[in-house]
């Protein structure tokens, strides 16, 4: 099974990942990196490289971060670099870390990007067009 890193600005992954068990159901070969005040990108490279000792990366590693340029996701990338089997999705939310749980058993980290990325897209949701777009179908 793909080993999964959610890597954020602070506990958000930590928060991130209680929120999506308490939907999902636990989750094994899953962790969570977090970049406090006043920590440097070699330390956060060095927590990657310590939690990746921890998981089972044989099936690959998927790494989740909140955004594309920031600290988390820069040292990610010192990671991903040397490591074939590992990449890196940015914008990490809640449906989207559901939906890659629902499918890493079964997928390769490259089909599980697709699922994060699709995911994350199609849970921007706005109550007023998704209201109006049912009031048009329901028109029809």
């Amino acid at each position: 099974m793909v080993a999964i890193i959610v890597g954020t600005h602070g506990r958000f992954s930590e928060e991130l990942l209680k929120s999506s068990e308490m939907i999902f159901g636990s989750q094994e070969n899953i962790s969570s990196i977090t970049f406090e005040p006043g920590e440097s990108a070699d330390g956060l490279v060095e927590k990657y490289e310590q939690q990746l000792k921890k998981l089972d990366t044989k099936d690959g590693v998927l790494i989740l971060v909140d955004l594309f340029g920031g600290s988390p996701f820069n040292a990610a990338s010192r990671v991903a670099i040397e490591n074939e089997n590992m990449d890196i999705v940015t914008g990490v939310n809640l449906p989207m870390l559901l939906e890659v749980f629902g499918s890493r058993g079964f997928s390769k980290v490259e089909e599980l990007v697709n699922v994060a990325k699709t995911s994350g897209n199609q849970s921007i949701k706005s109550f007023r067009e998704t209201l109006n777009k049912a009031d048009e179908e329901d028109d029809l």
